[in-house]
Parts: structure tokens; C-alpha cells; sequence
């Protein structure tokens, strides 16, 4: 059981690490290729890959869609559309800022997926989760203002880029909560299929797109300049933290493999220190805040699954005697 935990935990921290340095290395690459085509041509080897294993696990039988092909369309789109081509448009628009704020917005996933079910269920969060998501917004404002309240008056070109942010993130968590209508079926399966639909529909995108003079084709020379690049982003962001990811929760649990979203913004700061970039204090200052609010919120939530636990135990020998 321990070995278990273990292997769940790991898996989660590599994914949480994988996807922490992703935006640094995107941002590297966008210097040669634009967003959309990186997106396009670092997913469809993850497609080819999953597909594979897909195919030697569970059979060519795996692939049919038993009667839930939109389904799969719109979860897959929502996913690797929307998220990829957003999320990487957004922060290539920012610059050097857009690493950052890419990555604390994936890393407020958690309390995202709570707001959204406020909105659609009426499940209306605790006063503690409302408290932590509101830690956590002053944390993404001082990261996107740096500070100075007032530069929202001078961010007309960069409220789009924002916003184009905001929405990839909110298109991962509703592909997260998709999962859940796909019951019986494997994490493999469902994420070959999501993915292959996604991927599909991102590159009709783009070349529609390119055909209207929007995107430009990059050259041999531009992909190759970032083939590691690419490697590193089909490998683990992209295979390995996808399934790792989904495995891991399974294995310690949604409230245990929530904190380990800590490590994305983490290891953004660390990467993009490494790399030369200047952080000021305003983005340690809302990095700090966003990380706080994530532990808080994951500690509440865990006394209150432990005293749920602790009460039903308490009915069982009440009803026994």
C-alpha cells in the first residue's frame, strides 16, 4: 500500500513538474515558430504515441466510440483546442510575463473547477475554498499588474491575451470533469480518444487559419532549430504527465494529488531563472500567494473529507449496538 502511494505521488510531481516547464521551453521556441504550429506539430506524435499504446493494451476495439463520439469531440477540443492553441497564444502575445501567468492560471485549476460547478450545479464552494480562490486572484493580479494597479488602464492589447489565458484553462477543467462521463473505461483510453478528436480538430484550425494568411508556415530550418524543444514537450508534458497524471489521482486521490499543482509555478520560476529571465518581487510575491492558497485550500478540504469519514464511522457503531 505504501509502495503504491508512492508510485501515485511520483507520478503526480513528475507531472506537475513537466507541465511547470513547459512554458518556459514554449516560450523559447516561439522565437522561431508560431504557437499554433507548435501546437499542432507537438501534438500529433502524442497522438501517434498514445494510439500505439492504446492499440497493443486494448486492441483495435478500444478505439470505437460506443455511441459517444460528441462527446469525445467537444471534452477532446476543449482540451487540446482550446487550451493548447489558447494558453500558448496567450502567453507568446505577453511576452516574457505570459510564462509566468500561463503557469499560475494552470495551477488555479482546482479552485476553477470549483467556481464552475458553483455556475452550473449551484454547489456553492465552503467559505474557506471562497477565501482561498480569493488569496489566489490577489496573487494572479499582482503577477499581471506587478504591482500597479493603474497599468489596467494601459493594458488594452494585453486584456485579450488575458482573457485568451483564463478560457484554455477553464477548457482543461471541463475536460478533467468530462473524464467522469467515461466510466469503465481506462485513463489510456479515454485520453487516446480525447486527444485524437482534440488534435484533429486544432489542425483544421490551423491550416484554415494558414489558408487565410493568419498563421504562416514555419520553415524546415525554424522546426529544427527547436527539435529538442519539441522532444521534451511530446515526451513529458505531453505522453508521460497526461497519463502519469490521471494514473496518479487514481492511486492517492484527488484531495492528495491537488497539492502537487504547487510544483507548476514553482518550476516555472526556477526555469525561467535559469534562463535569464528577471522576476520581480511582485511575481514571487503573487506566485507565494497562489501556492498558499492552494495548500490551505487542500488542507481544508482534507479535514473535511477525514471528519466525513470519522462521523460515518461513528453511525456504523451507533447502528451495530
Amino acid at each position: 500500500m505504501k509502495k503504491s502511494f508512492l508510485y501515485g505521488a511520483f507520478l503526480c510531481l513528475i507531472a506537475s513538474i513537466s507541465w511547470g516547464a513547459m512554458f518556459p521551453v514554449a516560450n523559447h521556441s516561439f522565437q522561431y515558430i508560431e504557437p499554433f504550429y507548435f501546437t499542432i506539430f507537438r501534438y500529433i506524435p502524442v497522438v501517434i504515441i498514445l494510439a500505439i499504446m492504446l492499440w497493443f493494451k486494448e486492441g483495435k476495439q478500444a478505439f470505437k466510440s460506443e455511441g459517444k463520439g460528441f462527446p469525445l469531440w467537444f471534452f477532446g477540443t476543449m482540451a487540446f483546442t482550446v487550451y493548447n492553441l489558447f494558453i500558448f497564444w496567450g502567453q507568446d502575445a505577453m511576452g516574457n510575463s505570459g510564462v509566468l501567468l500561463a503557469s499560475i492560471m494552470e495551477a488555479l485549476m482546482p479552485m476553477i473547477s470549483v467556481l464552475i460547478l458553483w455556475l452550473l450545479h449551484g454547489q456553492r464552494p465552503k467559505i474557506y475554498t471562497i477565501s482561498c480562490i480569493m488569496i489566489a486572484f490577489i496573487g494572479v493580479l499582482l503577477v499581471i499588474t506587478k504591482g500597479d494597479l493603474n497599468s489596467f488602464s494601459s493594458m488594452g492589447n494585453q486584456l485579450i491575451p488575458i482573457f485568451a489565458i483564463f478560457a484554455s484553462v477553464i477548457g482543461w477543467v471541463i475536460y478533467t470533469m468530462g473524464g467522469g462521463k467515461f466510466s469503465g473505461w481506462s485513463a489510456l483510453r479515454y485520453s487516446t480518444l480525447t486527444c485524437l478528436y482534440g488534435t484533429v480538430t486544432a489542425t483544421i484550425l490551423v491550416l484554415f487559419a494558414t489558408t487565410l494568411g493568419w498563421v504562416e508556415v514555419p520553415k524546415i530550418s525554424a522546426i529544427y532549430s527547436v527539435k529538442w524543444d519539441l522532444v521534451f514537450m511530446i515526451i513529458f508534458p505531453g505522453v508521460i504527465a497526461l497519463l502519469g497524471w490521471n494514473v496518479g489521482v487514481s492511486i492517492i486521490k484527488p484531495v492528495n494529488g491537488l497539492l502537487f499543482i504547487n510544483f507548476v509555478p514553482i518550476t516555472t520560476v526556477i526555469v525561467t531563472f535559469l534562463q535569464g529571465h528577471r522576476l520581480t518581487v511582485y511575481d514571487l510575491i503573487g506566485i507565494t500567494l497562489v501556492i498558499i492558497a492552494l495548500i490551505l485550500n487542500n488542507i481544508f478540504q482534507r479535514r473535511r473529507s477525514e471528519n466525513g469519514k470519522s462521523k460515518a464511522v461513528q453511525k456504523k457503531l451507533q447502528s451495530a449496538s
